[in-house]
């Protein structure tokens, strides 16, 4: 059974940094690109970064790009979220999500609260 649990929301001042983790289970971690999708109150998901297979590669959302890096350790099947610079539009739901072959996120967490306010 694919089971995916992010921690490490928290409440973080303007320009402090926050470290996200997702443990999965269930699948081969390392089969699968792997996501970070946030939601903020009143607003639509949205994908924030992704890393593939091997983590050779990553994307990042032009809103958090150069302040957020992706990474992933296929050992302990978990991904990871470097935030740095977090700023109030930063806050958000965070959830770990797992690529299928089609391209559909078809596996969430059941995401962790990160508030950035003063």
């Amino acid at each position: 059974q694919v089971h995916m649990v992010e921690s490490g929301g928290d409440l973080v001042q303007p320009g402090g940094s926050l470290r996200l983790s997702c443990a999965a289970s269930g699948f081969t971690f390392s089969g699968y690109r792997m996501y970070w999708v946030r939601q903020a109150p009143g607003k639509g998901p949205e994908c924030v970064s992704l890393i593939t297979l091997g983590g050779g590669a990553t994307d990042y959302a032009d809103s958090v790009k150069g302040r957020f890096t992706i990474s992933r350790d296929n050992v302990r099947n978990t991904l990871f979220l470097q935030m740095n610079n977090l700023k109030p539009e930063d806050t958000a739901l965070y959830y770990c999500a797992r690529g299928s072959t089609t391209g559909v996120l078809d596996y969430w967490g059941q995401g962790t609260q990160v508030t950035v306010s003063s």
